[in-house]
């Protein structure tokens, strides 16, 4: 048996045209940031995994972590993922140090497919080696370039388009409206909240969530709000729309909170930051037996979409997984462009997650993750002075 001899954390960064940027809460995205994480054998094996945090808090999480694995069989990577648990939990349990877990998880998982001669979704007990995959962006622009956003996305292959709400009531209801009107009655609408909402606010979206036919509402609330979720879940079963979220949730442990107090119908573990493939499936598993589905968020690299495409190819309750559509070089560059047609991202039969990083790309994004450049990158934000806050949400008029 081959035991592990190095894990290596690389970080990459990228900056937008500004020009062609969008925009967040926190105002224009001035650049994106990816973690990766190689874990490499004694025998030349190498798998790869995308850790989705603090780049600095991910390299020092990894830097800690890494020499509990050195010289071990890579083979059972559940327990070796207790023992990351188990030596991390004084300063982890959730945030950075489970990303850096979820890069290392997600790696182990690769590197024992391309061992095994065997791709992932089929380690994992699927039968079939592919997955229904959404295209996400159409963030806080007008209602006429959403629409427009909805249309490449359909002409790209996708089947599903999530578009973000939370600016202005009236806003969200002309962007909802113009979204549903460009994709016609056949193809289905996430409607993301972005955690800009109140419950009698949310109430206040609901007919029109409703008119739309979202096929769901995604974190109007932040994620330690569990109550809101729980009143709004109940409330909206009138309007037939589901409640979901998750990406900002971590660990078996944080999730089973969410189902126990059925405040979601959907959860949207991230293997590239709840824990890795491993604990999004036992996620996926505990989701099922409360009645919920599983529908990965991803919002990094194309390492973690296809590490969470694996997983919902694998779960019977898995819906679809998530596809950055903002210009991210991360996902249209790092791995080729992803294989997606009728709805469907093809992750073929080759062992492991099945794909090959652009090394040129890698050498021209390295980055210090110590050494970062201000500015906001989406989820980070490094340095004061880097936002133009958008406001606060203006509700339905009285």
């Amino acid at each position: 048996m081959s035991r592990i001899a190095e894990i290596e954390c690389v970080h990459l960064r990228f900056e937008y045209d500004m020009a062609k940027t969008f925009r967040t809460p926190a105002g224009p995205v001035h650049g994106r940031f990816a973690s990766l994480v190689r874990v490499r054998t004694d025998d030349g094996l190498e798998g790869i995994g995308s850790a989705y945090a603090h780049p600095g808090v991910v390299q020092a999480s990894v830097d800690h972590m890494a020499p509990f694995l050195i010289g071990l069989a890579p083979d059972d990577v559940g327990r070796l993922a207790d023992r990351l648990n188990g030596v991390s939990r004084w300063y982890g349990r959730k945030g950075g140090a489970l990303a850096a877990i979820s890069g290392i998880d997600t790696a182990l998982w690769d590197l024992n497919g391309k061992r095994l001669g065997q791709p992932v979704w089929k380690l994992l007990g699927g039968t079939e080696g592919r997955a229904p995959a959404y295209a996400s962006g159409n963030l806080y622009s007008s209602p006429e370039a959403v629409a427009d956003g909805v249309r490449r996305a359909l002409a790209r292959g996708f089947r599903r388009v999530k578009m973000r709400v939370g600016w202005t009531y009236d806003y969200d209801v002309a962007a909802m409206r113009a979204a549903r009107a460009a994709m016609g009655p056949d193809h289905d609408l996430m409607i993301d909240g972005t955690q800009r909402f109140t419950v009698e606010r949310a109430l206040d979206l609901a007919p029109v969530l409703a008119e739309v036919n979202a096929f769901w509402f995604e974190e109007p609330f932040g994620p330690d709000d569990l109550d809101s979720y729980v009143t709004l879940r109940e409330r909206l079963k009138p309007y037939g729309v589901r409640l979901a979220t998750g990406e900002n949730e971590f660990g078996l442990h944080g999730f089973r909170e969410l189902l126990r107090a059925d405040a979601i119908d959907i959860v949207q573990a991230d293997a590239s930051r709840a824990g890795g493939i491993t604990e999004v499936m036992e996620v996926g598993r505990m989701a099922a037996a409360h009645g919920a589905l599983l529908a990965p968020h991803t919002w990094c690299d194309a390492v973690g979409v296809v590490a969470n495409a694996h997983v919902v190819a694998a779960s019977p309750n898995g819906l679809t997984c998530e596809v950055d559509q903002t210009g991210n070089r991360f996902i249209e560059e790092l791995v080729g462009p992803l294989p997606i047609a009728d709805g469907m991202l093809d992750l073929g039969d080759r062992p492991g997650l099945g794909i090959t990083l652009n090394e040129d790309l890698v050498r021209e994004l390295r980055v210090d993750p110590f050494q970062m450049p201000d500015g906001n990158y989406c989820d980070v934000i490094f340095g004061r002075g880097q936002t133009r806050y958008i406001g606060d949400y203006v509700p339905k008029a009285a």
